[in-house]
């Protein structure tokens, strides 16, 4: 296959697709989401054999269990990814919205109004359930799709990139309008960062050095986060049932997602009082806990190391440090947070608002497990991904977020002094 040529291609057909949905109508839009959905459902039988054939995939290839079950699609998650293209398809369509309006002293009427990016190139690793997410998101915004899936999702992408199509074809939408890449040669991935020509902004969605590889490479601009590295900081003045609950759900509910708790920090105070029967909770669900200080006299805990702090684990292991009070745990995040979600658990709302303040990260939350950061428990349907920068798009990327603005401008014969 000659990658560059397959890549321009696709490129073009998706610029005229993009100009086509720019004024695609809302009922056609959601039309082609449920029909979507529809077909997923449809499907479940010929998208789990082909998920069958990248699980096997994967486990020759030496994936971790966290990244196999990212990969893994039943019945039971197929069904979550079609109720996601409807709950997209159900949303107030964000194309065409007045942002805001105006009147000038010069007689101008000024409108600011929301109009599609364009093309969106979207590269991820294992999870083919962003298959339909970030496929269901573009066409929503109005925008067309360049989705360049992971070497282990190939076949069951596929599988859920033919319900799109079927979907697309349902509502006299240009099936050119989602494209999935046809080929696992990493080549496609070094093309896509640089079609500047046809491609507005890309995303990746994956691991670090994924993220790393497309951040420091692409000219084209980008939404994405490195790391998710997240912390739990627990109160002098926490609830200590609800902090067992936080604790150990932001951490084992999932290990493999980015909203995974990777630091727990206990204030000293609470520590004095309660002890920390969450690391107990940790350690009987079969996490290692990499304790420092004090902690490390917990039974059944791992002396931690200094290089400790700050990874994205996604797995069974956590770090635990005592800190003196929400300053320093504050400091910490600081210093080894990656700006992606960071939790206090609190009853003192003065304490409370000092960290939502003071934490800069995408998500901040009170009294909830980190592993709420994602686009559908939002309210958002889906979400394309997870955004740690400032520009433009921020935390989950859904599809009020895929859009930019432009200005409306109506005078009356009227002329600049």
């Amino acid at each position: 296959m000659d990658v560059k040529a397959v890549m321009q291609e696709i490129g073009h057909k998706a610029k005229a697709a993009a100009a086509e949905l720019a004024f695609a109508p809302p009922e056609a839009k959601r039309t082609a989401l449920e029909a979507a959905a529809d077909c997923i459902e449809a499907s479940v039988s010929d998208i789990i054999q082909a998920n069958a054939l990248d699980m096997e995939y994967g486990r020759d290839k030496g994936l971790s269990n966290a990244m196999l079950d990212r990969l893994m699609l039943d019945d039971a998650r197929i069904k979550a990814i079609a109720d996601g293209l409807r709950a997209v398809a159900a949303q107030e369509d964000p194309v065409g919205k007045e942002l805001a309006n105006w009147d000038m002293p010069s007689g101008l009427n000024i409108r600011r109004v929301s109009t599609p990016l364009g093309v969106i190139g979207v590269i991820y690793e294992s999870r083919p359930n962003v298959t339909a997410d970030a496929g269901g998101l573009c066409l929503k915004a109005g925008n067309a799709a360049i989705l360049r899936g992971g070497s282990e999702s190939f076949h069951s992408s596929g599988a859920i990139h033919k319900c799109l199509v079927e979907g697309l074809k349902a509502a006299g939408l240009p099936e050119n309008a989602i494209q999935l890449v046809p080929t696992r040669d990493r080549a496609a991935v070094s093309e896509m960062l640089t079609m500047t020509e046809s491609i507005d902004v890309i995303v990746p969605r994956g691991g670090k050095g994924l993220v790393g590889l497309v951040q420091r490479e692409a000219r084209v601009p980008v939404f994405a986060h490195l790391e998710g590295i997240c912390h739990v900081y627990v109160d002098g003045e926490a609830d200590p049932e609800k902090a067992r609950a936080v604790v150990l759900n932001a951490k084992t509910r999932r290990t493999g997602i980015c909203g995974s708790a990777e630091t727990v920090l206990i204030d000293k105070a609470f520590f004095a009082k309660h002890g920390a029967p969450f690391i107990d909770d940790l350690l009987k669900a079969g996490v290692e806990v990499r304790a420092d200080g004090a902690l490390a006299n917990l039974q059944g805990t791992v002396k931690a190391k200094a290089e400790d702090f700050g990874v994205e684990y996604l797995d069974k292991i956590i770090a635990a440090k005592l800190v003196d009070g929400v300053d320093e745990a504050i400091k910490h995040i600081g210093i080894f947070g990656s700006n992606h979600t960071d939790a206090i658990i609190t009853e003192d709302d003065a304490t409370a608002e000092r960290f939502f303040k003071r934490v800069d990260s995408a998500i901040v939350m009170r009294n909830a497990s980190t592993q709420f950061a994602d686009g559908r428990e939002f309210g958002m349907g889906a979400e394309i991904g997870i955004s740690t920068g400032k520009m433009h798009a921020r935390g989950p990327v859904g599809a009020a977020q895929l859009t930019s603005f432009k200005y409306l401008v109506t005078g009356d014969g009227t002329i600049r002094a």
